[in-house]
Protein backbone atom coordinates (compact mmCIF):
# COMPACT_ATOMS: atom_id res chain seq x y z
CA UNK A 1 0.00 0.00 0.00
CA UNK A 2 3.13 2.35 1.05
CA UNK A 3 3.87 2.09 -2.75
CA UNK A 4 0.58 2.81 -4.34
CA UNK A 5 0.32 5.77 -2.09
CA UNK A 6 3.63 7.66 -3.33
CA UNK A 7 2.34 8.56 -6.93
CA UNK A 8 -1.03 8.86 -5.76
CA UNK A 9 -0.12 11.74 -3.63
CA UNK A 10 1.75 13.05 -6.25
CA UNK A 11 -1.78 12.68 -8.98
CA UNK A 12 -3.98 14.19 -6.08
CA UNK A 13 -1.23 17.24 -5.75
CA UNK A 14 -1.28 17.62 -9.44
CA UNK A 15 -5.66 17.86 -9.61
CA UNK A 16 -5.34 20.58 -7.29
CA UNK A 17 -4.21 22.52 -10.79
CA UNK A 18 -7.56 21.19 -12.05
CA UNK A 19 -9.07 22.26 -8.56
CA UNK A 20 -8.28 25.65 -9.32
CA UNK A 21 -8.72 25.48 -13.04
CA UNK A 22 -12.18 24.73 -12.44
CA UNK A 23 -13.33 27.11 -9.47
CA UNK A 24 -11.87 30.14 -11.90
CA UNK A 25 -14.79 28.98 -14.45
CA UNK A 26 -17.37 28.85 -11.88
CA UNK A 27 -16.08 31.69 -9.81
CA UNK A 28 -16.41 34.08 -13.05
CA UNK A 29 -20.05 32.19 -13.55
CA UNK A 30 -21.33 32.99 -10.06
CA UNK A 31 -19.13 36.47 -9.44
CA UNK A 32 -18.14 35.34 -5.90
CA UNK A 33 -14.95 32.73 -4.82
CA UNK A 34 -16.94 32.18 -1.59
CA UNK A 35 -19.84 31.34 -4.09
CA UNK A 36 -17.74 29.15 -6.25
CA UNK A 37 -15.93 26.90 -3.57
CA UNK A 38 -19.31 26.35 -1.32
CA UNK A 39 -20.91 25.19 -4.88
CA UNK A 40 -17.56 23.15 -5.84
CA UNK A 41 -17.42 21.76 -2.08
CA UNK A 42 -20.79 20.67 -2.52
CA UNK A 43 -20.33 18.81 -5.32
CA UNK A 44 -17.50 17.09 -3.15
CA UNK A 45 -19.39 15.96 -0.60
CA UNK A 46 -21.84 14.41 -2.78
CA UNK A 47 -19.44 12.72 -4.94
CA UNK A 48 -17.91 11.21 -1.75
CA UNK A 49 -21.75 10.23 0.32
CA UNK A 50 -22.28 8.35 -3.59
CA UNK A 51 -19.09 6.48 -3.36
CA UNK A 52 -20.01 5.33 0.22
CA UNK A 53 -22.95 4.32 -0.73
CA UNK A 54 -22.10 2.43 -3.32
CA UNK A 55 -19.22 0.62 -1.74
CA UNK A 56 -21.51 -0.22 1.48
CA UNK A 57 -19.90 2.18 4.39
CA UNK A 58 -22.41 4.98 4.24
CA UNK A 59 -23.98 3.29 7.67
CA UNK A 60 -20.65 4.37 9.00
CA UNK A 61 -22.26 7.87 9.85
CA UNK A 62 -24.50 6.58 12.71
CA UNK A 63 -20.85 5.95 14.52
CA UNK A 64 -20.41 10.01 14.01
CA UNK A 65 -22.04 11.00 17.62
CA UNK A 66 -19.52 8.41 19.43
CA UNK A 67 -16.22 10.20 18.36
CA UNK A 68 -14.77 12.71 19.55
CA UNK A 69 -16.26 16.33 17.84
CA UNK A 70 -13.06 17.73 17.03
CA UNK A 71 -12.17 14.54 15.43
CA UNK A 72 -15.16 15.32 12.81
CA UNK A 73 -14.32 19.24 11.88
CA UNK A 74 -11.19 18.97 9.80
CA UNK A 75 -13.17 20.08 6.92
CA UNK A 76 -12.89 23.93 8.68
CA UNK A 77 -9.33 23.70 7.51
CA UNK A 78 -10.22 23.79 3.92
CA UNK A 79 -12.99 27.26 4.41
CA UNK A 80 -9.94 28.78 6.53
CA UNK A 81 -7.55 28.01 3.91
CA UNK A 82 -9.86 29.40 0.90
CA UNK A 83 -11.02 32.56 2.76
CA UNK A 84 -7.03 33.10 3.55
CA UNK A 85 -6.32 33.14 -0.09
CA UNK A 86 -9.00 35.58 -1.01
CA UNK A 87 -7.70 38.08 1.89
CA UNK A 88 -4.28 37.37 0.62
CA UNK A 89 -3.85 37.48 -2.79
CA UNK A 90 -4.82 41.39 -2.84
CA UNK A 91 -2.49 41.93 -0.04
CA UNK A 92 0.95 40.31 -0.75
CA UNK A 93 0.48 39.09 -4.26
CA UNK A 94 0.16 35.33 -5.65
CA UNK A 95 3.76 34.49 -5.67
CA UNK A 96 4.56 35.04 -2.25
CA UNK A 97 1.01 34.02 -0.93
CA UNK A 98 1.73 30.63 -2.43
CA UNK A 99 5.31 30.42 -1.62
CA UNK A 100 4.04 31.08 1.90
CA UNK A 101 0.92 28.52 1.82
CA UNK A 102 3.80 26.15 0.89
CA UNK A 103 6.37 26.96 3.64
CA UNK A 104 3.34 26.54 6.17
CA UNK A 105 2.80 23.05 5.07
CA UNK A 106 6.13 21.26 4.74
CA UNK A 107 6.95 23.23 8.62
CA UNK A 108 3.73 21.79 10.13
CA UNK A 109 4.16 18.44 8.07
CA UNK A 110 7.67 18.63 10.14
CA UNK A 111 6.68 19.10 13.21
CA UNK A 112 3.85 16.22 12.99
CA UNK A 113 6.65 13.48 11.55
CA UNK A 114 8.89 14.73 14.59
CA UNK A 115 5.83 14.72 17.18
CA UNK A 116 4.71 11.75 16.11
CA UNK A 117 1.20 13.43 16.04
CA UNK A 118 1.12 12.18 11.93
CA UNK A 119 -0.27 8.61 13.10
CA UNK A 120 3.16 7.13 13.56
CA UNK A 121 6.00 6.80 15.55
CA UNK A 122 8.17 10.24 16.10
CA UNK A 123 10.94 10.58 13.87
CA UNK A 124 14.47 11.83 14.81
CA UNK A 125 15.43 15.01 13.40
CA UNK A 126 18.32 12.51 10.96
CA UNK A 127 20.11 13.81 8.42
CA UNK A 128 17.78 13.14 5.36
CA UNK A 129 14.62 14.34 7.04
CA UNK A 130 16.88 17.59 7.70
CA UNK A 131 18.42 17.61 4.01
CA UNK A 132 14.69 16.60 2.77
CA UNK A 133 13.01 19.77 4.42
CA UNK A 134 15.48 21.91 3.54
CA UNK A 135 15.60 21.12 0.20
CA UNK A 136 11.91 21.05 -0.40
CA UNK A 137 11.84 24.83 1.17
CA UNK A 138 14.81 26.04 -0.69
CA UNK A 139 12.23 24.58 -4.16
CA UNK A 140 9.80 26.38 -3.28
CA UNK A 141 11.88 29.60 -3.02
CA UNK A 142 13.06 29.08 -6.10
CA UNK A 143 9.56 28.68 -7.84
CA UNK A 144 8.30 31.79 -6.60
CA UNK A 145 11.38 33.64 -7.40
CA UNK A 146 11.08 31.51 -11.16
CA UNK A 147 7.34 32.96 -11.62
CA UNK A 148 7.72 36.21 -13.42
CA UNK A 149 5.36 38.20 -14.47
CA UNK A 150 3.11 36.93 -11.90
CA UNK A 151 0.88 39.66 -9.16
CA UNK A 152 3.27 40.21 -6.06
CA UNK A 153 3.43 42.95 -3.42
CA UNK A 154 5.77 44.60 -0.82
CA UNK A 155 5.65 42.57 2.16
CA UNK A 156 7.09 44.98 4.29
CA UNK A 157 5.17 45.82 7.54
CA UNK A 158 2.92 43.12 6.95
CA UNK A 159 4.16 40.46 9.21
CA UNK A 160 0.30 39.73 10.81
CA UNK A 161 -0.51 38.66 7.16
CA UNK A 162 2.49 37.11 6.88
CA UNK A 163 1.22 35.03 9.45
CA UNK A 164 -1.62 34.45 8.46
CA UNK A 165 -0.20 33.03 4.94
CA UNK A 166 1.98 30.87 7.11
CA UNK A 167 -1.16 29.40 9.14
CA UNK A 168 -2.93 29.09 6.02
CA UNK A 169 -0.57 26.46 4.86
CA UNK A 170 0.01 24.44 8.20
CA UNK A 171 -3.67 23.82 8.37
CA UNK A 172 -3.86 21.37 5.51
CA UNK A 173 -1.65 18.88 7.22
CA UNK A 174 -2.83 19.19 10.54
CA UNK A 175 -6.78 18.78 8.93
CA UNK A 176 -5.15 15.60 6.83
CA UNK A 177 -4.40 14.12 10.39
CA UNK A 178 -7.40 15.00 12.09
CA UNK A 179 -9.55 13.29 9.26
CA UNK A 180 -7.00 10.35 9.93
CA UNK A 181 -8.36 10.48 13.20
CA UNK A 182 -11.83 10.32 12.42
CA UNK A 183 -11.08 7.63 9.49
CA UNK A 184 -9.66 5.47 12.45
CA UNK A 185 -12.87 5.63 14.41
CA UNK A 186 -15.31 5.17 11.75
CA UNK A 187 -13.26 2.94 9.06
CA UNK A 188 -14.76 4.04 6.53
CA UNK A 189 -12.71 6.48 4.05
CA UNK A 190 -15.68 7.68 1.81
CA UNK A 191 -17.99 8.72 4.88
CA UNK A 192 -14.69 10.40 6.47
CA UNK A 193 -14.27 12.65 3.10
CA UNK A 194 -18.22 13.29 3.10
CA UNK A 195 -18.01 14.38 6.86
CA UNK A 196 -15.06 17.11 5.91
CA UNK A 197 -16.35 18.62 2.94
CA UNK A 198 -19.88 18.86 4.52
CA UNK A 199 -18.47 20.38 7.24
CA UNK A 200 -16.26 22.57 4.68
CA UNK A 201 -19.26 23.73 2.82
CA UNK A 202 -21.22 24.67 6.05
CA UNK A 203 -18.53 27.25 6.98
CA UNK A 204 -17.78 28.32 3.65
CA UNK A 205 -21.79 28.66 3.11
CA UNK A 206 -20.95 30.91 6.70
CA UNK A 207 -18.40 32.91 5.44
CA UNK A 208 -20.29 33.78 1.70
CA UNK A 209 -23.46 35.30 4.29
CA UNK A 210 -21.09 37.21 5.97
CA UNK A 211 -19.34 38.28 3.48
CA UNK A 212 -22.71 39.69 1.79
CA UNK A 213 -24.33 40.88 5.06
CA UNK A 214 -21.52 42.62 6.73
CA UNK A 215 -18.95 43.51 3.79
CA UNK A 216 -21.87 44.39 1.37
CA UNK A 217 -20.09 41.85 -1.16
CA UNK A 218 -22.49 41.67 -4.40
CA UNK A 219 -24.51 39.11 -4.20
CA UNK A 220 -23.52 35.58 -6.08
CA UNK A 221 -25.57 34.86 -9.39
CA UNK A 222 -26.55 31.95 -11.32
CA UNK A 223 -27.14 33.07 -14.44
CA UNK A 224 -23.33 32.33 -16.11
CA UNK A 225 -23.47 28.65 -14.83
CA UNK A 226 -25.45 27.75 -17.98
CA UNK A 227 -22.59 28.72 -20.13
CA UNK A 228 -19.95 27.40 -18.19
CA UNK A 229 -18.03 24.97 -19.37
CA UNK A 230 -18.59 21.28 -18.03
CA UNK A 231 -15.47 21.17 -16.72
CA UNK A 232 -16.23 24.07 -14.20
CA UNK A 233 -17.56 21.83 -11.90
CA UNK A 234 -14.49 19.19 -11.94
CA UNK A 235 -13.39 21.20 -8.83
CA UNK A 236 -15.55 19.34 -6.15
CA UNK A 237 -14.17 15.71 -7.91
CA UNK A 238 -10.39 16.98 -7.83
CA UNK A 239 -10.90 18.10 -4.21
CA UNK A 240 -12.34 15.18 -2.71
CA UNK A 241 -9.66 12.76 -4.12
CA UNK A 242 -6.91 15.46 -2.65
CA UNK A 243 -8.56 15.18 0.91
CA UNK A 244 -8.84 11.58 0.62
CA UNK A 245 -5.65 10.63 -0.44
CA UNK A 246 -3.94 12.71 2.01
CA UNK A 247 -5.22 11.89 5.22
CA UNK A 248 -5.12 7.97 4.02
CA UNK A 249 -1.13 8.66 3.30
CA UNK A 250 -0.41 10.69 5.70
CA UNK A 251 -0.28 7.57 8.67
CA UNK A 252 1.42 5.25 5.68
CA UNK A 253 4.12 7.69 4.71
CA UNK A 254 4.61 10.07 6.88
CA UNK A 255 3.48 13.86 7.18
CA UNK A 256 6.50 15.80 5.30
CA UNK A 257 6.65 13.33 2.48
CA UNK A 258 2.87 12.78 1.58
CA UNK A 259 2.52 16.92 1.99
CA UNK A 260 5.65 17.41 0.22
CA UNK A 261 4.64 15.03 -3.04
CA UNK A 262 1.31 16.38 -3.21
CA UNK A 263 3.02 19.95 -3.23
CA UNK A 264 5.47 18.73 -5.81
CA UNK A 265 2.40 17.03 -7.89
CA UNK A 266 1.15 21.03 -7.57
CA UNK A 267 4.01 22.46 -9.41
CA UNK A 268 4.44 19.79 -11.85
CA UNK A 269 0.86 19.67 -13.04
CA UNK A 270 0.46 23.99 -12.68
CA UNK A 271 4.08 24.04 -15.17
CA UNK A 272 2.15 22.48 -18.14
CA UNK A 273 -1.23 24.36 -17.26
CA UNK A 274 0.72 27.68 -17.28
CA UNK A 275 3.11 26.50 -20.29
CA UNK A 276 -0.68 25.39 -22.56
CA UNK A 277 -3.12 28.04 -21.22
CA UNK A 278 -5.26 25.27 -20.11
CA UNK A 279 -8.75 25.32 -18.26
CA UNK A 280 -8.92 28.74 -20.59
CA UNK A 281 -6.28 30.52 -17.95
CA UNK A 282 -3.86 32.72 -19.65
CA UNK A 283 -0.31 30.99 -20.79
CA UNK A 284 2.56 32.05 -19.55
CA UNK A 285 6.31 31.24 -19.93
CA UNK A 286 7.99 28.64 -17.63
CA UNK A 287 11.38 30.00 -16.52
CA UNK A 288 14.45 27.86 -16.43
CA UNK A 289 14.89 28.69 -12.28
CA UNK A 290 10.83 27.46 -11.65
CA UNK A 291 11.48 24.07 -13.30
CA UNK A 292 14.48 23.90 -11.01
CA UNK A 293 12.75 24.43 -8.08
CA UNK A 294 10.42 21.91 -8.88
CA UNK A 295 13.20 19.27 -9.01
CA UNK A 296 14.49 20.53 -6.43
CA UNK A 297 11.46 19.82 -4.38
CA UNK A 298 10.91 16.60 -5.82
CA UNK A 299 14.54 15.66 -4.42
CA UNK A 300 13.77 16.77 -1.11
CA UNK A 301 11.24 14.75 -1.19
CA UNK A 302 12.84 11.75 -2.34
CA UNK A 303 15.46 12.15 0.03
CA UNK A 304 13.12 12.06 2.80
CA UNK A 305 11.39 8.82 1.87
CA UNK A 306 13.86 6.61 0.80
CA UNK A 307 16.88 7.57 2.59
Amino acid sequence: METLLIPASLLAGGLLAVQAGANAQLSKATGSPFAATTLQLSVGTLALLVLALFTGTLTAVAALPHVPWWHAVGGVASAFYVVSTILLFPRLGAIVSVGLFIAGQMLASFALDVTGLAGGSPRSIDAPLAVGMLAILAGAAIIVKGQSGQQSQPVAGKAGWIVLALLAGAVLPVQGVVNGLLRHDLGAPFVVGAVSFLVATLSMAAALLFSAAVLRTPAPTLQGLPAMPWWGWLGGFAGAIYVTTVFTAIPVIGASAAVGLTVAGQQVASVFVDRHGWFRLPKRDVSALRLAGVVLLLAGVAVIKLL
